[in-house]
């Protein structure tokens, strides 16, 4: 489930090389892994194209196709844009040729009912020649089922950039892990369904896709002797006269999550209202008038700012002032503005969606959108903070420039109140786990995971986020089924 850049995986390749593995017997794991993972699609009486590229990428493509010929499959191997030109490459298609397979010339006029796409790997660099965009437009215009080895032809394998013309896949074999484009937009448009495929390299990445497995191993069980104190005091911040609901529903996403004791900051008028729906938590008033801010935080274990509150010089100074303390803190829209952050020993965590980076960063939305992995690290480690990038494909990064994808989550979830109710699980998250990266990775996936269980039974547009107060109990007693099987 890891994530390599294009250098990356140029880096792995080196060092398998300096461990004894070369290159010929990694391009020989990765046409085996290939025919093993796409062999169960085929059937014996398929016509299949594999259409390969000059460099490593194609390399991979002749390996397929020796083993697909070797085990009764159709296969015409050809080379739209001349033979392999890369050591490892050729030798592989001389071995090819030995074992008396033919390489077959290009015809546009054949029906396939596969096509393999390996004409270009991760070194992609855009525009693409030509000769390459008619071959891909070829592709594009047939019937055929469409496989992409690593990526999709036409697709910058580090960014969510793509050339005019880009071979639309139906599946991607992604070799050794993930590439940062399939989870980046307009990029993953392409890829269909991608699976990865292991080459015997050894992992080195700092990113990697969070999965249920990873939360079923590192959510906190709760023990029976258990009390309210061991599931930590958050104090919440949030919510104005003008926006109650706010406060509502991060309240609602903390208690549901497990927190132990929840208190409230707000305003007087605001209280009567969140009191009324969360009556569980203790309250504190903030009086705007005086200015007042928190005397003392030592009784709180995690703090969380910002929703359903404006942006002014009072809540700046208040921001200021919690940050100078050695407590976790989640920030959250109206807490999200242009700052500095110190250097700190406890996280400083903060949940921008697209609109609030822009505005944190001054970066351009365009540039945003296909660049979301890059920009939210490259943030996390110049200001000693965690990024949440919410969206599709939630971007979690950290200061140390490690970093997670979230892979839960849909359109449902494109509603006012859903990032307030994940600010509040952020919050009873914080303060159960020991460790940060799983606390924050557990929440993002959770609250992706109650909105996928929504749409199993119901319309994506009709969620709302007060429904979290339901979809949590169920989608938890799931979790805590398979972490007490586990």
């Amino acid at each position: 489930m890891h994530i390599y850049t294009s250098s990356q995986i140029k880096k792995a390749d080196q060092l398998a090389e300096s461990l004894g593995m070369e290159g010929f017997a990694l391009m020989e794991n990765a046409g085996g892994g290939l025919y093993r993972s796409i062999s169960p699609l085929l059937l014996k009486r398929d016509v299949i194209a594999v259409l390969a590229g000059r460099g490593n990428n194609g390399g991979d493509g002749v390996v397929l196709a020796r083993y697909l010929q070797m085990n009764g499959y159709q296969v015409h191997l050809m080379f739209p844009m001349g033979e392999p030109k890369t050591k490892e490459a050729v030798q592989h298609l001389q071995y090819y040729k030995s074992c008396g397979f033919e390489v077959i010339p290009f015809n546009q006029a054949a029906n396939y009912n596969w096509i393999i796409d390996g004409l270009l790997g991760v070194g992609v660099r855009l525009p693409l020649k030509r000769e390459l965009k008619h071959v891909i437009e070829w592709i594009n215009s047939q019937e055929a089922t469409v496989i992409s080895i690593d990526v999709p032809t036409g697709v910058d394998s580090d960014t969510g950039e793509t050339d005019l013309q880009v071979v639309q896949a139906d599946y991607t074999f992604s070799l050794h892990g993930f590439k940062p484009s399939c989870f980046l937009y307009p990029a993953v448009s392409h890829f269909g369904v991608t699976k990865v495929i292991d080459i015997g390299l050894p992992h080195t990445g700092r990113w990697k896709v969070w999965n249920r497995d990873d939360v079923v191993q590192t959510l906190p069980k709760r023990r029976a002797n258990a009390h309210k104190g061991t599931f930590g005091t958050g104090l919440l911040i949030a919510g104005s006269d003008d926006m109650p609901g706010s406060a509502v529903l991060s309240a609602i996403g903390a208690l549901r999550f497990g927190i132990g004791k929840l208190s409230v900051l707000t305003t007087k008028e605001a209280k009567q209202i969140i009191a009324s729906i969360v009556p569980e938590a203790t309250f504190l008033i903030r009086d705007l008038a005086k200015q007042e801010l928190i005397a003392d935080i030592d009784p709180f274990s995690c703090i969380a700012i910002g929703p359903g509150l404006p942006q002014d010089d009072v809540l700046e100074q208040l921001i200021r002032e919690i940050l100078t303390k050695e407590i976790p803190v989640i920030l959250d829209a109206g807490a999200l503005r242009k700052r500095e952050y110190p250097y700190r020993k406890n996280p400083i965590i903060l949940t921008p969606h697209p609109g609030e980076f822009v505005r944190m960063t001054g970066i351009a939305t365009k540039q945003l959108e296909s660049k979301r992995i890059e920009l939210a690290s490259k943030y996390a480690v110049e200001h000693h903070v965690i990024v949440v990038l919410k969206g599709q494909y939630t971007v979690i990064a950290f200061p140390d420039g490690s970093g997670f994808i979230n892979v839960t989550g849909n359109e449902s979830l494109a509603k006012g109140g859903s990032g307030d109710t994940l600010t509040g699980m952020l919050l009873a998250s914080l303060s159960i786990h020991q460790d940060v990266k799983a606390a924050v990775a557990n929440a993002v996936y959770i609250h992706g995971l109650c909105a996928d269980k929504w749409i199993e039974d119901n319309g994506s547009s009709t969620l709302v986020a007060h429904e979290y107060a339901n979809l949590l109990p169920i989608v938890m007693h799931q979790i805590e089924k398979e972490m007490n099987n586990n």
